[in-house]
């Protein structure tokens, strides 16, 4: 497996945020929590990519710790219910992602309280999610848009704002509202619940862990920056939390959206509680992530490698059309402010060098490629071919490389490769027989019960984690999650390797 350089302190963190979250709960007399977890709770890998040594995971594992006295709330804005939107990172849709991360926290032996539809709008799409979970067993709960929001607090802090919405019954001191992506309604379902705690006589409090952008390194951070870069869809800018500058003459980072709705939160507090124990947005935070780096230039070009990969999943995603022009500008001019250019992801240049020679040697401009950067720093490429995909043919030649298996050694016997193509064409009546990613691995697997060089090789395909690879062309979107699956942190160029608009 490959091995990285580790420029982050996962124990240190875990230990250090989780004093931090339990002195949170414990000062100020207060008998409840509610603590609002921005970005991904579970399965972080923006956080591991940017953090080498940061653990996926950990802040599922920190919450973990806390089960006895910890409840979640998932929290999904009906909209995207609507929309289909899509976390890029597993290729499934927000409402599917809410049920992914229920089965998560339950592993975890985390407590769920409820599901959160915010801003709810009356839909066949949001009542058959409803309806998935209630028959399940799990509680649905509907908000909807807060009356008077944002500009007249005296509403909102009223029957007619947050009163409109039920209560939801919690039992424990924290309770951690999540969701997943931005926008889902944890704020409004925060600040809803204090508003119902409040006039039933209970003295509770907010807190915010959001990890990007961490607020104690610089703004201009190769980091910070990559949170931007994460974020282009949604126009996050990092800026100097100019709200904590004024209070304590100290610099810390936030992000716009936080630092413009400040004020307006501060306020609802204020109405809410009588009092505001928050003087900035950096104050409502807890978190620690700044204080565990423990090598700042790894961090620094891990962050630009995420950066430059940004650019590249922007690039494909415009093609697609699944973002704006705009969006897709925002990222170049990112990864242009660090001084990067897409040739410094390595495996870029080795995969475009291979096909072009390819292309040349054959004759044939719709071949692609696809290259893979090993631990030791060697390209294994791989093209496609009728048989299989590039990112098959360059997975069996890196597993054979690994193993010391001579190239011209096949993996896959003949008569299984025949009876996957009959499986494809003849009874599934696809129109390509190439085999996929996902064919490629079920074929050695099959080959490697009876064959001991593929099942050499099959032990090897672990040591493929965590390594980069670059595609020609764009994947399609079983193959590419497939790639991210085996933990392959892989990019493409933004060209189709056909005109078909459905069989790519």
């Amino acid at each position: 497996m490959i091995t990285m350089k580790q420029g982050f302190n996962p124990e240190k963190y875990i230990e250090e945020q989780s004093e931090h979250i339990l002195k949170r709960i414990n000062e100020g007399k207060s008998e409840r929590l509610y603590l609002e977890f921005g970005g991904k709770l579970v399965h972080d890998k923006h956080a591991m990519r940017v953090l080498p040594g940061f653990d996926e995971n950990a802040k599922i594992k920190l919450l973990e710790k806390m089960s006895d006295y910890a409840e979640i709330i998932p929290c999904i804005y009906s909209g995207d219910i609507i929309s289909n939107k899509t976390r890029q990172d597993f290729g499934i849709t927000y409402d599917l992602e809410i049920m992914r991360l229920i089965d998560t926290f339950r592993k975890f032996n985390l407590s769920i309280n409820s599901v959160v539809v915010t801003r709810y709008e009356e839909s066949p799409a949001v009542e058959i999610f409803i309806n998935k979970l209630e028959r399940r067993g799990i509680r649905v709960y509907k908000h909807f848009f807060t009356k008077g929001y944002p500009t007249d607090v005296e509403t909102i802090v009223s029957d007619e704002g947050y009163g409109a919405n039920p209560y939801i019954e919690v039992t424990k001191p924290l309770v951690v509202i999540t969701g997943p992506g931005g926008g889902s309604g944890k704020l409004a379902t925060c600040l809803s619940q204090l508003y119902h705690e409040y006039k039933l006589g209970r003295t509770v409090r907010y807190a915010k862990f959001e990890t990007f952008p961490i607020w104690s390194i610089p703004l201009k951070h190769p980091v910070n920056i990559a949170y931007e870069a994460a974020t282009a869809d949604l126009k996050d800018v990092n800026m100097i939390d100019n709200f904590h500058l004024d209070a304590y003459n100290e610099l810390a980072v936030n992000y716009n959206r936080d630092l413009e709705v400040f004020p307006v939160v501060k306020r609802i507090i204020e109405k809410i509680t009588g009092k505001s124990e928050y003087l900035s947005p950096t104050d409502m935070g807890v978190n620690r992530a700044g204080f565990s780096i423990i090598d700042d230039e790894v961090c620094r070009e891990a962050a630009i490698q995420e950066i430059i990969r940004r650019f590249l999943i922007a690039e494909c995603d415009y093609k697609k059309g699944k973002i704006s022009l705009e969006s897709l500008e925002r990222s170049e001019l990112l990864m242009k402010e660090i001084g990067a250019k897409v040739e410094d992801r390595k495996c870029v240049i080795a995969a475009r060098d291979y096909i072009k020679v390819k292309q040349e040697e054959t004759g044939n401009e719709n071949l692609d490629g696809f290259a893979i950067e090993l631990s030791d720093g060697t390209f294994i490429t791989g093209k496609s071919s009728d048989k299989m995909v590039a990112a098959g043919a360059a997975i069996l030649n890196a597993i054979k490389y690994i193993a010391n298996i001579d190239d011209e050694t096949p993996l896959i016997a003949p008569e299984v490769f025949e009876a996957m193509e009959q499986l494809k064409t003849e009874t599934l009546g696809q129109e390509k027989a190439s085999l996929s990613v996902e064919d490629i691995l079920a074929s050695l697997a099959i080959s490697a019960t009876s064959d001991e060089t593929a099942l050499l090789a099959e032990t090897k395909l672990k040591e493929l984690r965590l390594c980069k690879a670059h595609s020609t062309a764009i994947l399609n979107n079983k193959d590419e999650q497939d790639l991210k699956a085996m933990g392959i942190d892989v990019t493409s160029d933004p060209e189709f390797l056909n005109s078909n608009l459905y069989f790519i």
